[in-house]
């Protein structure tokens, strides 16, 4: 069943914080440009010992969340490097689950570096989990308590998502990013960069964000 508060939007963005033992998702909708809380969660998948169930799991729940929240676009996190080949080959796998989830639904993927969600929503590229989890609640005005962290990171990723597709400075890195070499296709790798160089620059940003502002 769809979920009745999407009904009406412009745009639904869901977010997925990729993990084989924690999957957060977020689910954002666009009313007249403006971002609005749906939803967000995990997927708890700790007590799965096979890691190929792990990966059907995240499919078929991926899917069904899909199907309850029917969004126009899927925003995912790139796995981080690290020193642990094993641990980002099995990161790796659990975001091509979800993907293929989303592929199979004909739902376009856009691919964020975590630097680049930590940039767009607290314009900090090193910022904790505990302050992008602080700016999401904020900026969606919500008081809703997540025992994992992973759920606000998943928010925050379809959040960027947004913030990537209207604010014309982040399409700008992403121009940037693409001359400079980096990834630019139908699942994008987002720019680390933060655009503060040109002035004026966040005096505009600031004009198109005015929700973003804390007073």
């Amino acid at each position: 069943m769809v979920d009745a508060s999407i009904v009406g939007a412009k745009k639904i963005i869901m977010g997925i914080d990729p993990g084989t033992n924690i999957l957060g998702y977020g689910v954002v909708a666009i009313f007249d440009k403006k971002p609005e809380y749906v939803t967000m969660g995990v997927l708890n998948l700790k007590k799965l010992k096979d890691h190929f169930l792990i990966l059907q799991t995240i499919t078929k729940e991926v899917s069904r969340l899909i199907e309850q929240y029917t969004p126009d676009e899927m925003a995912v996190e790139a796995p981080f490097y690290g020193k642990n080949p094993q641990v980002m080959l099995k990161l790796g796998r659990a975001q091509g689950a979800a993907i293929t989830a989303a592929l199979i639904k004909d739902i376009p993927i856009h691919e964020y570096a975590p630097r680049s969600v930590k940039l767009a929503i607290t314009g900090k590229g090193a910022a904790s989990k505990e302050q992008v989890a602080s700016m999401v609640k904020h900026i969606f005005g919500i008081d809703v308590e997540q025992k994992y962290n992973d759920a606000t990171d998943a928010l925050a990723i379809a959040l960027c998502h947004h913030y990537h597709t209207t604010s014309p400075i982040l399409k700008a890195q992403e121009s940037v990013a693409a001359r400079g070499g980096g990834a630019s296709q139908k699942i994008k790798a987002a720019s680390g960069g933060s655009g503060r160089g040109k002035a004026g620059s966040w005096a505009q940003f600031i004009a198109d964000n005015p929700d973003r502002i804390e007073k």
